[in-house]
């Protein structure tokens, strides 16, 4: 790719041989990072919480890419006893594990809790990326070249902190905030993850990207979201699924990427458009807080790492 270009899905390399692990991918973003990926003669598993919804997806993926090689495993990424699961089930049946896609998410909800009691967006796009990957990781470690790929959000910057004196938001709820909230403790897991992998030695990286603004399932509980022709004007000032998966497969596959970078839209604002390098908010490099996080997220989950 020359410096001049746009970096599209057609710089994804050869991907034969290896085993990609996608969370959420049935539909949107995932769905279209999977594609991708199988499309370059990847592995994919599809990790999904509806198995009838990811047997659909696997089907329409396979109609796309005639040899494309998929299975599609439950997972429900809010239930730590999905995740639990999930994993021991992916280790089993791959020893060696290439690419883990935290893709799985939640944005905007009315307040819920997981089964485990955790605020749904901080337990689904935190908790339960930061527990299966700490299960998986025995599977990476061995393996030159392989990745964990956070997918974030510009939504790290908008009224995010991380609230260590109540992450469930038990007194009052702001949806924005604890999606913030999530999302900016992604960032700080990739990192920390990356230092601690970077001193061990190990081969394994951890990478961040976000889609800037996509118009897939995840903003249906975006206010108005409901209107008639919602979908359709959002469809003029964002990404496609297929445009906001660059940042995802790039951060996964391109060689030139150093492990603890975050890629994202090159577009105003960083709002659409294809992924280049980009920085993430200054709170999100806190090393105290990253590692605080580390720590209490350690203690909830109830999983540790092996670096």
């Amino acid at each position: 790719m020359s410096a001049s270009t746009k970096w599209t899905a057609a710089d994804v390399g050869d991907q034969s041989g290896r085993v990609a692990v996608v969370t959420g991918s049935n539909t949107g973003l995932g769905y279209e990072t999977a594609v991708v990926l199988a499309s370059r003669g990847a592995r994919v598993v599809l990790a999904v919480r509806d198995v009838e919804k990811g047997n659909a997806a696997a089907a329409k993926l396979t109609g796309q890419v005639p040899r494309a090689d998929v299975t599609v495993q439950p997972l429900d990424v809010s239930s730590l006893q999905s995740v639990r699961a999930a994993a021991a089930e992916i280790k089993d049946a791959y020893p060696h594990i290439d690419l883990l896609i935290n893709n799985a998410g939640v944005m905007y909800p009315p307040k819920q809790l997981t089964k485990d009691g955790f605020e749904l967006q901080f337990g689904t796009n935190h908790l339960g990326a930061f527990a299966l990957t700490g299960l998986l990781l025995e599977n990476m470690l061995p393996v030159e070249g392989s990745r964990v790929v956070a997918v974030a959000s510009i939504a790290h910057t908008i009224q995010a902190a991380i609230h260590f004196d109540d992450l469930q938001w038990e007194h009052g709820y702001n949806r924005v905030a604890a999606y913030g909230q999530s999302k900016l403790a992604n960032l700080m897991f990739t990192y920390e993850l990356n230092r601690r992998l970077a001193a061990k030695g190990a081969p394994t990286i951890a990478v961040a990207a976000h889609p800037g603004i996509s118009n897939t399932e995840l903003v249906r509980h975006v206010p108005g979201s409901g209107l008639p022709g919602f979908r359709q004007l959002a469809g003029l000032v964002t990404n496609s699924a297929e445009v906001g998966a660059l940042a995802s497969l790039r951060a996964a596959t391109d060689p030139a990427v150093r492990g603890g970078q975050y890629y994202g839209p090159d577009g105003f604002r960083e709002l659409r458009g294809h992924p280049v390098l980009v920085q993430s908010s200054k709170q999100s490099h806190d090393q105290d807080v990253q590692r605080r996080l580390w720590a209490v997220s350690e203690e909830l989950t109830g999983v540790t790492f092996g670096v």
